[in-house]
């Protein structure tokens, strides 16, 4: 077999010789026949015609008149790629190149670079949320839609039911919960546990149980079983189901879930380290939180709080009240500012709150309370921190309501008498938690009907606002809103000063804010007997 092809040029030397080509060629006439085949290329068409090899459907296409050109496709389990070379006489010399290594490695790329892409989508929506329930929710979602016909995401629970989150073959999520026990399935126990999961092949479709088959998936074909494994627990299963007509779950089939089920349970485990810190933070903090203030045996209290961080709840700022054991006797109430801000200014806001509630039984003699407190104070670790502090006791004589006022260090309480009248209550004092000694006078102040007292922190007269931004809001002004204020519920008055104060700030950054309003009734008012049950107060 020798041919001359005819894109030589002309005068140019030399003959092709096929036969010891390392290539197969294939001599095809222009009616897609062949002439003459080399011996590679007999090996490589295993069917043939008339003592000749039979050319494959693709090549006869390319071997037409008028469309001869490159072209490629499968001979048996091979793949060659096919090079034309004409010849004078209009037959058609065929070099054929296998390409099946090539493609493998090729489709093996692809596939990979595929999974890599789908892993990365993966981890972000897994990441997209911390809760936990949505996370078992797009594992199962993800899982389905990727790996398998069907997903079922388990996960440890603190009763005998576990958690389920199922995704069917319509992509459609349902939650349970089931009773049954792991070890009804095979590697189920052990994938909750966080062991290596049992191989796909190892596992008979027909031992799964029904309560683990989405409704209507019909006949299992093929089971694999993945650990979700967590921050040193296991975050739970994932198990994977195929139908009966589609091919079982390959090794690579296993690795690509493993990989998956390694994001998802570091997702799911956050999301339950993250429930669980919540959880603990939310019983912390309604310690923290600002108490809502009621009337107290004939006495109206009103309290206002605002974090220097508007999305906080909770910050240096505090106030309390606390009534008496019997009804007779004083309601404890205090207000105060720590230094600092955030959450280690709240920590000491809390152990103060509570060292005063354990010392209001003392409450007779405030300079032993603001003794004690400051020496606790001192006695404790960590950096230095001192508060300020306003501490009233307040009880009805008749209509009035008689306060005894003392200051830690903390702006003086204002007097809002019936006329409209602001007088400063005369107490002064050291600051808390500063000084070896402390300090402080007492004031005694009368209230007549409708008069009040206003407890507030430096946050409110410090605000700084207005038309320029900067500029404070200051105790001259504040005295001037709270001459408008007389006659006013105490819940009216400190919301009056809550929202002249906010004006006052617009968009600016701000200290804490807290008020605290002490209002001695215009009539018969609604009272606490026990200090929770409403009654009726007589004068």
């Amino acid at each position: 077999m020798v041919f001359t092809p005819a894109d030589v040029r002309a005068g140019a030397l030399g003959v092709v010789s096929a036969s010891s080509a390392p290539y197969p060629v294939v001599l095809v006439d222009s009616d897609g026949y062949v002439l003459d085949a080399n011996t590679a290329a007999r090996d490589a068409l295993a069917s043939y015609h008339d003592g000749q090899p039979a050319l494959p459907g693709w090549l006869v296409a390319a071997s037409m008149p008028g469309a001869v050109s490159p072209a490629s496709g499968p001979v048996g389990d091979r793949f060659f790629s096919a090079h034309p070379t004409a010849i004078d006489s209009g037959a058609t010399a065929w070099w054929l190149l296998e390409e099946t290594d090539h493609r493998h490695t090729a489709g093996e790329l692809h596939a990979q670079r595929s999974n890599a892409e789908f892993l990365i989508s993966a981890s972000s929506a897994l990441l997209a949320s911390l809760n936990l329930e949505r996370c078992m929710e797009t594992t199962a979602r993800l899982a389905a839609e990727h790996l398998a016909d069907a997903a079922v995401v388990l996960a440890p629970g603190r009763s005998q039911r576990l958690p389920l989150v199922a995704c069917d073959q319509y992509g459609q999520v349902s939650r349970s919960k089931v009773a049954q026990t792991p070890d009804t399935m095979p590697g189920l126990t052990e994938a909750l546990q966080g062991f290596p999961p049992l191989p796909a092949r190892w596992i008979d479709p027909s031992e799964v149980p029904e309560w683990i088959v989405p409704e209507g998936f019909g006949p299992v074909g093929s089971l694999a079983i993945a650990p979700l494994p967590g921050h040193g627990v296991a975050a739970g299963a994932l198990v994977l189901l195929r139908h009966a007509e589609k091919p079982a779950f390959s090794e690579v089939d296993e690795e690509l879930g493993r990989l998956f089920a390694a994001r998802a349970g570091a997702a799911m485990s956050a999301a339950r380290l993250y429930a669980e810190q919540d959880a603990v933070t939310q019983v912390l903090k309604r310690e923290l939180l600002a108490p809502e203030l009621v009337q107290v045996r004939g006495v109206e209290f009103a309290g206002g709080y605002r974090s220097s961080q508007d999305a906080d709840q909770i910050g240096g700022d505090f106030y309390d009240v606390h009534p008496a054991a019997d009804e007779d006797g004083e309601t404890f109430a205090l207000l105060g500012d720590v230094s600092g801000k955030g959450l280690e200014a709240a920590v000491l806001t809390g152990k103060i709150r509570n060292t005063l509630h354990a010392l209001h039984t003392l409450s007779d003699d405030h300079q032993q309370v603001l003794g004690l407190l400051n020496d606790t104070l001192l006695s404790r670790r960590g950096p230095m921190r001192f508060a300020t502090l306003v501490l009233a006791s307040a009880r009805r004589e008749g209509s009035d309501v008689v306060l005894r006022l003392t200051s830690g260090g903390h702006p003086v309480p204002l007097i809002v008498r019936r006329d409209g009248r602001v007088e400063e209550a005369a107490t002064s004092g050291s600051l808390i938690g500063a000084l070896p000694r402390i300090t402080s006078s007492t004031a005694t102040v009368r209230l007549s009907p409708g008069e009040s007292c206003v407890l507030y922190t430096d946050g409110v007269t410090e605000a700084r606002g207005g038309r320029r931004g900067d500029a404070m809001f200051g105790e001259e002004r504040l005295q001037r809103l709270l001459q408008g204020c007389a006659g006013m519920p105490a819940e009216a008055v400190v919301e009056r000063i809550q929202m002249t104060v906010a004006q006052w700030i617009g968009k600016g950054k701000h200290d804490d804010i807290a008020v605290m309003a002490i209002t001695a009734p215009r009539s018969h008012h609604l009272t606490a007997v026990d200090g929770t049950t409403p009654g009726r107060y007589t004068a």
